[in-house]
């Protein structure tokens, strides 16, 4: 029996021109609050942003059989996508209008299987440290009993942003 997901999503470019005229607090607090839509990888994979404080964002994410891999587990690439997006996001939240990041380290450790009887998944994403060029953060996804799933850092590379195509302004990062 064939299975089938319908996925739509906003101009990302259209949001991320807003975005540079905010801060990244200030634009996260619009996401969360469904003034500014999400990212199309939110609804690609499926997982809402429900918590928003500097330093610190919370999604949740609801396994689905489109999650699953060839094994009949969901596959370790949703929980390394929404930590990333957590880690990434905590980080936005401490950087004011004009500044960007990207994940240059990603690291995750998987301590248990998720499958759809698993049910709706949380995962809380940390600022660790914030420097002038580099940001640290942690992630750490549990169930609704507070079982640990899996659990993560990631290093950021923070930089201005051009203010005309929201792209990293490499005169400014020389």
């Amino acid at each position: 029996m064939k299975r089938e997901r319908t996925i739509t999503w906003a101009d990302p470019q259209a949001v991320a021109a807003t975005a540079r005229q905010m801060s990244g607090l200030e634009y996260l607090q619009a996401i969360q609050r469904q003034q500014l839509p999400a990212p199309p990888i939110a609804s690609l994979m499926g997982y809402d942003l429900v918590e928003v404080s500097p330093g610190r964002v919370v999604f949740v994410v609801s396994p689905h059989e489109c999650h699953y891999n060839p094994l009949g587990v969901v596959h370790g690439g949703l929980l390394a996508t929404v930590m990333d997006s957590a880690m990434a996001c905590a980080i936005h939240t401490m950087l004011p209008r004009g500044e960007g990041s990207t994940t240059l380290e990603l690291h995750v450790n998987y301590v248990r299987a998720v499958t759809i009887q698993t049910g709706p998944l949380r995962c809380e994403g940390e600022v660790i440290y914030r420097g002038g060029r580099i940001a640290t953060a942690q992630a750490r996804v549990f169930d609704q009993s507070g079982l640990l799933y899996a659990h993560g850092t990631t290093t950021c590379l923070i930089f201005r942003l051009s203010q005309d195509s929201g792209t990293p302004n490499q005169q400014a990062n020389s």
